[in-house]
């Protein structure tokens, strides 16, 4: 969710579930009871900030990566590419000879 706000500048709750669907052709379906709870943590932790904005008449809430957020984003980044590559690693294993 960081990385797509990252890249997107500002996104609301559904906005998010749809990219992420949309993405990854729909293998990943994040709901709104999933995304909600992480994004009002993240806006607790101070990673995230709101603004609010009537739309069709309806309050609709964005969500935007503050400084720290941003520095986040980049943390997450180089773990997730660490994990990744040491998995590669392991499923490119060869078996050992005995």
């Amino acid at each position: 969710m960081l990385k797509l706000l990252q890249e997107n500048g500002r996104m609301y709750g559904y906005e998010i579930t749809q990219k992420v669907k949309e993405i990854t052709k729909g293998d990943i379906k994040l709901t709104e009871g999933a995304i909600y709870p992480s994004l009002h943590k993240m806006e607790a932790e101070g990673l995230l900030i709101t603004h609010t904005e009537m739309v069709e008449n309806r309050v609709r809430k964005y969500y935007l990566l503050t400084e720290e957020g941003q520095v986040e984003v980049r943390n997450k980044l180089k773990e997730a590419e660490s994990f990744i590559g040491n998995l590669q690693l392991l499923l490119n294993m060869k078996p050992a000879i005995s």
